[in-house]
């Protein structure tokens, strides 16, 4: 069996030996199976529309995510919604769907906070983040 000698909590931890797959079928566990928090954006192209709109697509994709259950919050550019990995991507993929029954073509981002053991943290990080401002009031809004 091959070990390698890793500093795992740093550069001020002691060296250890650890085999190279040592723990990374529990990372791979907790990441697809942690709570996790997931911004989305999806829209069609190929809508065939003049004025380029595509907020009826966008309302078909906020009304699944709203009948999830699922803790959410639609802003101007993305849907947050938080939960466990398999129901929140299955959320998304259905989103995306619906979405696909107005154009041609969807344009899907997202960017995933996956933190296994931490809930509520779609408003937990904000609460956090107004602590460290020290309640400053929000400018350019």
């Amino acid at each position: 069996m091959n070990f390698r000698l890793t500093q795992a909590g740093g550069r001020n931890t002691p060296l250890k030996w650890v085999r190279p797959d040592a723990g990374q079928a529990r990372r791979r566990h907790r990441g697809q199976n942690g709570h996790m928090l997931v911004a989305f954006s999806v829209a069609p192209s190929g809508t065939g529309r003049v004025d380029g709109s595509v907020h009826d697509a966008v309302a078909a994709a906020v009304r699944i995510v709203r009948e999830s259950g699922l803790p959410n919050r639609t802003d101007s550019m993305f849907t947050t919604i938080e939960g466990e990995w398999a129901e929140v991507f299955e959320v998304v993929r259905r989103a995306t769907e619906a979405v696909g029954e107005y154009g041609s073509r969807v344009s899907l981002v997202l960017k995933a906070d996956i933190r296994p053991g931490f809930t509520g943290e779609m408003s937990g990080k904000l609460d956090r983040l107004e602590q460290a401002l020290g309640g400053e009031e929000p400018t350019g809004l």
